[in-house]
């Protein structure tokens, strides 16, 4: 399978991004590509909580959907919206929105959905603070999918520190898992390649990470380097600063060799806590 993974600096009007996704996502594909992976909010990125609030739509009302909908059905592939900010449904959410990932498949239709499930909140030494979870309903399921002859597995960003979560996702026989984010430069610095790499190492996958770039309208720096790792844990593409896609083949015989050689996977245990509890992994 050719797979490719977009790399955008989003900004905050989504009528000002769709075109941009088009003509990128129809340059993917016409390299080849039959499963297209899009970053995490990758339709706008406001600036504050009220902005955003005033985007929020719900996913069966979103004209930006059904636009990438109508897409995917065109090009007749399957295209991940690596993320898109929607209202939450529900009212105990009180006008929260949701960070949700969407897998379109060649008919236009919506195959899968997954809200990203951790949240980011931190209050740092110089004062700065980020609160998720005050803007977003955090998400509950794990979600799996197929694209073709492969299993999908759905992630978004900050879930990428959590290995449970990815374990949980090769187990259940994800053949590759996407990790659609926007790492600020910092810690994408620091972390982006150790953790993908770590995650596909774990779970004996393929990582697809497609991610944001740049200076946004909205004052945030993203770090770019959208990866796509192996199995193995070797990097078969990775994007330059710059916007643009990466495209490789995907060889999904190297995921049963690599788990029939380390079948990690299937030997968890059992095991006491120190405060006398239960865990497994």
């Amino acid at each position: 399978m050719k797979v490719a993974c977009i790399q955008l600096t989003t900004g905050r009007d989504p009528s000002a991004m769709l075109p941009i996704i088009e003509a990128r996502v129809r340059a993917a594909a016409a390299a080849g590509a039959t499963f297209v992976a899009l970053p995490e909010t990758c339709l706008f990125m406001e600036r504050g909580r009220k902005a955003m609030q005033a985007r929020l739509v719900s996913e069966v009302d979103s004209e930006d959907l059904q636009a990438l909908q109508d897409l995917a059905a065109a090009l007749k592939i399957d295209l991940l919206i690596g993320s898109m900010v929607l209202a939450a449904e529900g009212a105990q959410n009180d006008g929260k929105a949701v960070n949700r990932s969407l897998l379109i498949g060649p008919d236009g239709a919506v195959k899968a959905r997954y809200d990203k499930i951790h949240m980011f909140d931190v209050t740092l030494e110089s004062g700065e603070t980020h609160a998720e979870s005050a803007s977003y309903a955090a998400g509950t399921d794990m979600a799996l999918a197929p694209v073709g002859t492969a299993m999908l597995g759905l992630s978004i960003c900050y879930d990428v520190r959590f290995a449970t979560l990815y374990r949980r996702l090769g187990q259940a026989g994800a053949d590759m898992i996407c990790v659609p984010s926007a790492f600020t430069v910092p810690t994408g610095a620091a972390h982006w390649h150790v953790l993908l790499r770590a995650r596909a190492i774990e779970t004996s996958a393929y990582i697809l990470a497609p991610a944001q770039i740049g200076a946004h309208e909205n004052g945030r720096e993203t770090y770019g380097h959208s990866l796509i790792v192996d199995p193995w844990g070797e990097i078969v593409a990775e994007a330059d600063a710059e916007d643009g896609f990466i495209v490789a083949e995907l060889d999904f015989q190297r995921v049963a060799a690599a788990r029939a050689q380390i079948p990690a996977l299937m030997h968890g245990r059992r095991f006491t806590l120190p405060d006398g509890g239960e865990a497994d992994d």
